[in-house]
């Protein structure tokens, strides 16, 4: 029997505005971050139409998203209240809309949005292929999702067993799912969407693929 995990109580102590404020505050984080989008930012289209960011957090990767693509409207979902509180309050953008709501659980319309982003979110989650289920049928038709996971290679292993000893151990035990060997490019060809990009960068530990619903 699977073990069901409660993404609330696995996150209870992420502070509201730990990307915000991490980003300011520890080199090694902007520097992970900035890569990070450097990497999605080659990969995002601009658009007319609306936007979904899942497991937005505190919104800064929601605002990013939104400058680089300048959709009409960019929503973004988080399964933490007191972070989607301050994304509220924090970022003023009328164009911008943060909901409280559940990855697994989404209750938009079919042919709803023009993208979707899932960036450090899957390995969080009880059932990916579930959300990946979802998201096909949220998007519109020529609709495309940009994910991002972490490999758990090697290197990541090392690097996140000693990250969640200090400044990270807000995350110990929060991922709940494994991409090794190329788990995130199988699922995604089993859900049916065509496969346009699949990379890995940070020297191998973490894994974008940009995919099309056809």
């Amino acid at each position: 029997m699977v073990k069901h995990f409660n993404a609330v109580k696995l996150h209870e102590n992420v502070p509201p505005d730990w990307y915000f404020r991490s980003i300011k505050e520890n080199i090694l984080q902007r520097y992970w971050h900035k890569r990070r989008f450097e990497e999605v930012s080659k990969l995002i289209e601009k658009s007319d139409g609306k936007i979904l960011d899942i497991g937005c957090a505190d919104g800064v990767f929601t605002k990013v998203i939104f400058e680089k693509a300048k959709p009409s409207k960019i929503i973004g979902v988080d399964i933490l209240p007191k972070s989607v509180t301050w994304a509220k309050k924090h970022w003023k953008n009328p164009k911008m809309e943060f909901i409280v709501s559940d990855a697994e659980n989404l209750k938009y319309e079919s042919n709803t949005f023009d993208a979707v982003f899932i960036l450090e979110v899957l390995e969080h989650v009880n059932n990916p292929q579930k959300i990946l289920f979802d998201v096909k049928r949220i998007l519109t038709k020529n609709g495309y999702a940009i994910l991002l996971v972490p490999t758990d290679s090697l290197l990541f292993r090392i690097i996140w067993f000693f990250w969640t000893k200090f400044r990270g151990k807000i995350w110990k035990e929060t991922h709940i799912q494994t991409y090794r060997n190329n788990y995130l490019t199988r699922i995604c060809k089993k859900v049916g969407f065509r496969i346009e990009e699949d990379k890995k960068f940070l020297l191998g530990m973490l894994q974008t693929v940009k995919v099309r619903k056809i």
